[in-house]
């Protein structure tokens, strides 16, 4: 049995998604403000509902007018004294949902009995609704109209009373503006959510499943009139622990004295885990046995010492006090007793300390031993230990390790264990956020009757910013969260969620070399705003700066660069679309020679290919030179839709004065140092260095026009050092007045035109309706 997938509806920026889940651990992963934290909160607030109470603000916001609109006509019935039918038909498109599919093996029913939809169900998936709505709409409707009422009251008396001050005044004077609640039903709702609303489930019918569609899932309708399932649907079936993502280290936490909550809570210093994991789980005076003996008698003697020396301490000062007269002959008399408990050791901030190593002096024999309390011990190892015990915690209390078995010997072990963590990564460094994800499951499974089973399963659920941690899993445990401005699904920005395990189908060879570079370049595509692919090294140490210097608005959104060459840029195609993810291809045009694989420097009319594969399949998808350069900007881009588009930027011919010259002269770049240098002809004339940057002076000095200067430089790059090139132009006297080459230019302005649009959160409308 596992968790397949939950589809969550009206849920803040989840109007409606679909999360599949792995068997064993599934990441999300996505930009800021994709919807990632909504879904991982969404999970506690209907799973464990007693820690994580609702908000008003986790009903999707576009539903709040249409609940006005419910408690304005409940005003207006009111008004006109008539009856109103108090029904959940105008609540059911409005209320947060969570729907959790499980798949059940056929030898696994008797853990679903209660859930089972029909008589002939055999086994396979099965689903449950949990929705967030009204607990009793008839007192929702008294306790509304009742405090709309008092609200008019005070209303009414605060214009009498004004009208009263400006009759004995005799001076007319404008009402004092007053806001008084509840002004409408969402008012009303924002101080009595809580009390007002629950959470009912409900069985799902798997014959009416629906897939998603363009991104949004289609959650079956019930009737208003479902009936709701009796007591807690997965209590016995699942049990679920959480991380979350303020975990508050550095600060001294408040004692957690809630013996169902897991070892470690929010908050909690590693002192406080280690508390409430000995409490549960070590504790000799809870349920004793045998090997508990030596600990119980070595406390009592303890104690029996104590108590005597507490005795004597004191017998002084109750004498002073029998010397007042108290205690008569029938009162009671004071006595000092002490009760130790095991656990009182652990009970201070100095429970767990740090031991430092130090080097013995000269002719020192021993080492003197140093401790630090664990506030002193970096933010990085604090969050690590503390989330590697807490998963320790979260296993040992779901397989009832130690006291926590024997307190309840007839407890059944839930078949599903579900552990949602939340940006594991914080103060962690690169190499150790591999570590932890790599290891979490492993630790989450350390249990012998875990070993090589399917009838007790872990799921874990990471939320995540780090492209150090995503690059770890395969694709198949990725959730891309995408957001949606609004317009564009919905009259607010929402979210949709993309299942990557299928990104590339059956081509195994080009999903493992993606896997593989993407790793090595430790890219963020799966976080930034949009991506850019360059062609070499030189371009990936100097675009960045054109950006920073030039493009000011584009250097501020959160843009990735990745140096991929033309021949492999087009592999990250199904990825890319996937993502929907604005990207900017910055290549080269790799002209051949005709009728050869020869590269030869680019000619007119010539007939020449390209020998960019890039180019060729992808985007503009032309072979021809001719065709490329002809090519619009139009047709050197591909749109998917208002916020998804990938263009294409590569050399193309330029218009350049020659030094000496009074007209200008076409030049036909090859790449990216030839264009640079042929739209910066002054500087380069003037630039000193050797390799490339001398070979190209060369050649600037030489002349005989941009055929035989473009010819120069073509040799001159067969065998030169480009990123020595990148370097020693980006420590030149002057990088900064350098123009920018124009086709890089071109693609940079569109990339930034398009990243405002895309920062904008309604899109406009279009003709026929929204866009």
């Amino acid at each position: 049995m596992l968790i397949k997938f939950v589809e969550i509806s009206n849920f803040r920026k989840l109007l409606s998604v679909r999360i599949d889940l792995t068997a064993k651990q599934s990441l999300f992963v996505g930009a800021n403000n994709s919807g990632k934290s909504s879904a991982m909160l969404a999970l506690r607030r209907f799973l464990v509902p007693r820690k994580c109470p609702f908000e008003l603000h986790d009903i999707t916001l576009c539903h709040w007018p249409a609940i006005d609109r419910i408690g304005q006509n409940w005003i207006d019935a009111k008004q006109a004294d008539e009856l109103v039918e108090l029904t959940l038909e105008p609540w059911l498109s409005l209320l947060p949902t969570l729907d959790l599919w499980l798949d059940v093996d056929a030898g696994e029913m008797h853990h679903v009995r209660d859930l089972i939809p029909t008589l002939d169900w055999e086994g396979g998936l099965l689903g449950v609704r949990l929705r967030y709505e009204p607990a009793d709409l008839g007192n929702l409707y008294k306790d509304f109209l009742a405090s709309v009422a008092d609200a008019h009251a005070l209303r009414v008396a605060a214009t009498q009373a004004h009208a009263a001050k400006i009759a004995a005044d005799g001076q007319e004077t404008p009402q004092p503006k007053l806001t008084l609640w509840p002004s409408t039903l969402v008012d009303y709702l924002s101080r009595r959510l809580p009390k007002s609303f629950t959470i009912r489930a409900f069985t799902l019918d798997p014959s009416q499943l629906r897939s998603p569609l363009n991104g949004q899932a289609r959650p079956q309708l019930l009737p208003a009139a479902s009936l709701s399932l009796e007591g807690e649907p997965f209590k016995g079936l699942v049990r679920i622990h959480d991380i979350p993502a303020q975990r508050g280290f550095g600060e001294e936490a408040p004692r957690d004295e809630d013996e169902d909550a897991p070892a470690g809570a929010p908050g909690s210093r590693l002192s406080s885990q280690l508390r409430s994991y000995y409490s549960k789980h070590l504790d000799p005076s809870k349920g004793p046995d045998v090997k508990d003996l030596g600990a119980l008698q070595a406390i009592e003697a303890a104690q029996d010492a104590f108590d005597l020396k507490l005795t004597e301490s004191f017998e002084a000062a109750f004498s002073e006090v029998e010397g007042m007269g108290y205690p008569g002959v029938t009162d009671p008399k004071p006595k000092v007793s002490t009760r130790l408990k095991a656990i009182d050791g652990l009970n201070h901030s100095s429970a767990v300390t740090f031991v430092v190593d130090v080097a013995p002096a000269a002719g020192e024999a021993a080492v003197p031993v140093l401790r630090l309390p664990e506030n002193n011990n970096g933010l990085g190892y604090q969050n690590l230990i503390s989330m590697i015990f807490r998963l320790m915690s979260f296993r040992d209390s779901w397989m009832r390790v130690g006291k926590a078995g024997s307190a309840d010997p007839t407890a059944v072990i839930e078949p599903l264990h579900l552990v949602l963590v939340e940006e594991p990564e914080a103060h962690l460094h690169a190499q150790v956020q591999q570590v932890f994800i790599n290891k979490a499951y492993e630790v989450l499974r350390a249990h012998p009757d875990l070993k090589n089973t399917a009838l007790r399963r872990t799921q874990l659920v990471v939320s995540t910013h780090s492209s150090h941690v995503a690059h770890e899993v395969p694709y198949e445990c990725l959730r891309y969260f995408r957001r949606l401005p609004a317009g564009m699904a919905a009259p607010i920005p929402v979210s949709t969620v993309i299942n990557l395990s299928d990104v590339f189908g059956a081509d195994k060879e080009t999903a493992r070399f993606v896997t593989r570079y993407l790793r090595a370049q430790h890219a963020d595509l799966f976080f930034a705003d949009a991506a850019i692919l360059v062609e070499g090294p030189a371009e990936r140490m100097i675009v960045p700066n054109f950006i920073r210097q030039k493009f000011a608005a584009l250097s501020k959104s959160y843009v990735t660069l990745l140096e991929i060459g033309g021949s492999h840029a087009h592999r990250l195609r199904p990825l890319i679309d996937h993502l929907g993810l604005l990207t900017l291809i910055i290549t080269d045009l790799d002209s051949l020679a005709v009728g050869t694989t020869t590269a030869a420097p680019p000619a007119p009319g010539a007939g020449q290919t390209t020998n960019n594969t890039s180019l060729q399949v992808w985007v503009p998808a032309e072979a021809g030179v001719d065709a490329l350069w002809a090519a619009t900007p139009a047709q050197r881009t591909i749109e998917a839709d208002q916020l998804y588009a990938v263009r294409a930027a590569y050399q193309m011919p330029v218009q350049v004065v020659l030094p000496g010259a009074a007209a200008p002269a076409t030049a036909y770049p090859y790449t990216f140092e030839d264009a640079l240098a042929f739209e910066n002809l002054t500087f380069f004339a003037a630039l000193e260095g050797t390799g490339l940057i001398a070979k190209f002076r060369g050649a600037i000095a030489a002349g005989g026009g941009t055929a035989a200067i473009g010819q120069a430089m073509f040799d001159a790059l067969r065998t030169g050092k480009k990123a020595e090139f990148a370097l020693d132009v980006l420590d030149a006297e002057g990088f900064e007045t350098l123009t920018v080459p124009g086709y890089i230019a071109e693609g940079l302005t569109w990339l930034q035109e398009r990243l405002k649009k895309k920062q904008i959160e309604i899109l406009p409308p279009v003709a026929g309706g929204v866009a």
